[in-house]
């Protein structure tokens, strides 16, 4: 193991993350609300940080392989998070936040879940709170994409940190260099958030809240600058233009690329996990609004569409933000839009989840094993988009669902065992590892009634459901140790 590379490469990225103290720093100027010297101290720190690893190696010129790239991933994301608590910490406008919450709130912007364990958002400095949203904006593509980008450029290699931060099935680069690569993905979601705020703008949002909210909008955040969420402007049109654009998010970004290239809507249509993600946002979408007509929850059958509507795609896409109190609809309702949240997005998305593309390939595997149980002689292959999935491609989704399953289940223990009851403790699991956000029972609006070591506990979750539960794990295995 090349702890030099490591150390090296982990202080050119939290140097490189430094100047995100900059806009909120701009902000609070505009606004004139003092905070400005929190983001200077922070902006220091974070450099100082980030040269106290880089100067001891910057002389070191090896290539890291993929071992040095999973080590790098995993630490950057805890360290991120660690640094990234500086502006909760050092403000006066937060009383009484530990550490651990600041973590917590820190790690949860940045692996884009959008748990939060503050509360009277409305009354915070908007420094703050735009510096919550921008967390979420940079890991929603994912920093590590954009250290592709820029890395090249410090004298650093960055195929072995586009394969340990992307563990999905599909992980072609869409052009010849990875660089070129990370600057495609960047562009398209650049322009998404660029379109996504200009359309929150027009529907009569602030420019701050346009902005703010675009940010966690593209990224499948789901933080908001005030407690209501989306629900706090009661706007059919707000909510109209969230939906398109979660929608929009949650689609494998790769997708996004060729459809462009092409200038084509058909490349969309072709896609076998695109047709599969459309699919079950307006299954689940039409079994909602049935459950709340059934049960009379609202007065018109308007209110009844647009809520369940949006509830509904925010949940499966994994953003969390919410119109209504959805946790206090009938009881099967508020677990169905959990279980949804499981699928997720799409690979190669902003989303989270366990990805429609693996669980597509989880149910025609099924269905290969009952043509097989009827005709036990028959050839039958799994295929994704007309094409034969191989054996090595089926053993790694199936050793996703094995790890994913035993984790949730380890995770949901210690939250019980933390005092966390059945509800809360399930809801959180699913919520932190799924990188959803709101749960139910007792997280339903906030995290900040949970213990000290709950907290601890969720933040390991969302990191394992950021980068997808295997880079964690393969940490942890002797073998990723051995010379």
């Amino acid at each position: 193991m090349q702890i030099s590379i490591v150390a090296k490469t982990i202080g050119l990225l939290l140097m490189v993350f430094s100047f995100a103290q900059v806009p909120p720093l701009i902000i609070d100027l505009i606004y004139a609300e003092g905070e400005y010297l929190s983001f200077v101290y922070s902006f220091a720190l974070t450099v100082l940080g980030g040269l106290v690893l880089w100067w001891p190696f910057k002389e070191v010129k090896k290539d890291f392989r993929l071992r040095e790239g999973v080590l790098i991933v995993v630490c950057f994301w805890i360290v991120l998070s660690l640094f990234g608590t500086l502006p909760f910490l050092i403000t006066d406008s937060i009383s009484d936040l530990s550490f651990s919450e600041a973590f917590f709130e820190s790690m949860s912007g940045l692996t884009t879940t959008g748990a939060t364990v503050l509360s009277q958002l409305d009354e915070l400095p908007k420094s703050i709170l735009f510096y919550r949203q921008q967390l979420q904006w940079l890991g929603g593509m994912g920093i590590i994409v954009l250290a592709v980008a820029v890395l090249p450029l410090l004298g650093v290699g960055g195929m072995e940190l586009y394969h340990a931060e992307s563990s999905g099935i599909a992980k072609d680069r869409l052009t010849p260099k990875l660089r070129n690569t990370a600057i495609a993905l960047w562009k398209i979601y650049l322009s998404l958030t660029v379109l996504c705020a200009l359309g929150y703008f027009l529907s009569g949002m602030s420019i701050f809240d346009a902005i703010s909210h675009s940010f966690s909008t593209v990224a499948i955040g789901g933080f908001s600058t005030h407690d209501g969420s989306i629900g706090y402007f009661n706007s059919a049109a707000i909510e109209t233009i969230a939906m398109f654009f979660m929608f929009l998010a949650g689609i494998n970004f790769s997708l996004h690329f060729v459809a462009w290239n092409n200038r084509s809507l058909v490349d969309y249509i072709k896609d076998s996990e695109f047709k599969t993600y459309a699919m079950v946002l307006i299954c689940s979408s039409i079994i909602v609004i049935i459950a709340l007509s059934l049960n009379g929850q609202y007065d018109s059958a308007n209110e009844t569409v647009r809520h369940s509507l949006f509830q509904t795609i925010s949940i499966a896409t994994t953003t969390g933000f919410t119109s209504q109190n959805y946790s206090s609809w009938p009881a099967a309702i508020p677990v169905f839009l959990i279980m949804m949240s499981f699928i997720g997005a799409c690979v190669g998305s902003t989303g989270g989840g366990i990805k429609v593309v693996r669980i597509l390939v989880m149910f025609r595997l099924g269905m290969k094993e009952i043509h097989k149980f009827i005709r036990p002689n028959a050839q039958v292959s799994v295929k994704l988009n007309k094409s034969s999935i191989n054996e090595k491609a089926l053993v790694s989704v199936l050793g996703f669902f094995s790890l994913y399953a035993i984790s949730f289940f380890l995770i949901l223990m210690l939250l019980m065992f933390a005092g966390l009851d059945q509800v809360t403790a399930y809801s959180a699991t699913a919520a932190t590892m799924n990188n959803l956000g709101p749960g139910l029972g007792d997280v339903a609006q906030n995290y900040g009634s949970v213990g000290e070591a709950a907290k601890w506990i969720l933040s390991f979750s969302m990191l394992i459901g950021r980068l997808e539960v295997l880079t964690i794990i393969a940490i942890f295995h002797r073998a990723f140790w051995r010379q």
